[in-house]
């Protein structure tokens, strides 16, 4: 059966409430404790029920989470902005960087931009174009290498069946030779018998006058 779908608001039914609300908290502690697992992250969750009973859940220390999570906040406000912004800043300033270093250095290894490099930076970038190419090279032979005995193996493969093809032709030549022999031994001794029947008939023959 398909399962419907749950409209999200309060469960009126008590019974309903209190089992919906003891299931979807195991489920959510485990979530959480397979977040923490998982992604190595530290995990405090504290549930209140509608009767005031407490449950909670912590990958470490509660207190020391909860003191973190009031120092994060105390700093948050100090800077004037929420602290996951200056790291969403933060990271987007690094990966610009590394973006800008890695075109330059793709720039400089295309023979680009060398201006700006001194000596031991061209020495550097030298041994690395050199390093590359050694392992082009390289590459490339092991790529003819493995064509060439792909090659030799079809000309084996080739040369072997040509092989069995001639055999073949010169059996079926002689078979052929045999049978014209067979056929023409037979013709003979047709010819033999006809001219002795003849013989015996004595039929009739005129001597020339």
């Amino acid at each position: 059966m398909v399962r419907q779908k749950i409209q999200i608001k309060k469960i009126d039914n008590l019974t309903a409430r209190q089992v919906t609300f003891s299931k979807r908290r195991r489920g959510v502690f485990k979530k959480a404790q397979e977040l923490s697992t998982l992604c190595d992250a530290e995990i405090a969750l504290i549930v209140f029920s509608a009767t005031g009973k407490l449950f909670h859940y912590s990958s470490s220390s509660m207190m020391q989470l909860i003191e973190r999570h009031r120092g994060q906040a105390e700093n948050s406000d100090k800077l004037g902005q929420p602290s996951f912004q200056l790291l969403e800043n933060n990271g987007y300033g690094m990966l610009s960087k590394v973006l800008m270093d890695k075109t330059r250095e793709l720039r400089q290894l295309k023979g680009e931009d060398l201006h700006e490099l001194d000596m031991d930076e061209l020495i550097r970038l030298e041994k690395t174009v050199m390093g590359g190419l050694n392992h082009v090279i390289e590459a490339k032979n092991d790529k003819f290498l493995k064509e060439i005995s792909l090659l030799r193996k079809k000309e084996s493969e080739l040369m072997e069946e040509n092989a069995k093809l001639k055999q073949l032709a010169e059996k079926f030549e002689a078979t052929g030779n045999g049978t014209e022999q067979s056929n023409s031994s037979e013709c003979i001794t047709n010819i033999s018998h006809g001219s002795d029947t003849s013989l015996r008939l004595g039929l009739p023959f005129t001597f020339g006058r």
